[in-house]
């Protein structure tokens, strides 16, 4: 049997890592015992606008390269865009991973990047873009709250899903127990995604995300 050579991964962070570890976890040079089939894949550098972020620290852990990139270093958006691209593709990543990175974007960068840009999202897209989903879900008495990993374009939060999980949502819930249940399921299906995308599995044609050849519908894979 053939064994092909591990891919490299870039993961963009801003906060405690916890998909960043769960991901470390599942890679090729940096497994976890508890892992029995890691992916072929190895993340080669994370980056962030974050100085505090926690998950530098899991980074470091595993021997991955960190760099810290703050806009308030740059004149503008723009320029601190192509800087942190220009890290970003000097590694010749095959994927990139946000996880966590809580800055909007620009047109040029996601262009750049298309087809190999992932993100999750703390809510069953295309519901509940943007930030505070879990208050806003209890806000509006919702009884099924999730996540969701989709393919980055250029709007926000609206690339195509490519995989999600659904929690229920209890009475008695505040934000914190429901974020805690959402990551539980990011840290399930986040691994998944990028197994998908390592083994050349998923792909993304025409703003369409694929799974095996076979094109996904707007809630992504469902078994």
């Amino acid at each position: 049997m053939t064994t092909h050579s591990p891919k490299k991964i870039v993961v963009l962070i801003s906060g405690s890592g916890s998909n960043l570890k769960t991901l470390i976890d599942n890679c090729q040079e940096t497994h976890s015992f508890h892992v029995s089939e890691p992916i072929n894949a190895n993340i080669c550098a994370v980056l962030t606008n974050n100085p505090s972020a926690g998950g530098l620290e899991f980074a470091r852990e595993a021997n991955i390269n960190t760099h810290i990139v703050k806009q308030a270093d740059f004149a503008n958006r723009a320029l601190f865009d192509e800087a942190l691209l220009e890290i970003i593709q000097s590694y010749s990543p095959d994927l990139v991973v946000l996880a966590g990175y809580m800055r909007i974007l620009s047109e040029q960068f996601v262009e750049a990047l298309s087809g190999k840009l992932i993100n999750i999202h703390p809510s069953l897209l295309p519901k509940y873009k943007g930030l505070d989903t879990h208050q806003r879900v209890l806000e509006a008495n919702e009884t099924e709250h999730g996540t969701s990993v989709h393919f980055v374009d250029t709007g926000l939060d609206s690339g195509p899903v490519i995989l999600q999980a659904k929690v229920p949502v209890f009475p008695e819930d505040d934000a914190d127990i429901l974020t805690e249940r959402v990551k539980y399921q990011e840290h399930q299906i986040y691994p998944l995604v990028v197994r998908w995308f390592i083994d050349g599995r998923l792909k993304l044609e025409n703003n369409v995300a694929y799974l095996d050849g076979l094109a996904l519908g707007p809630s992504g894979y469902a078994p």
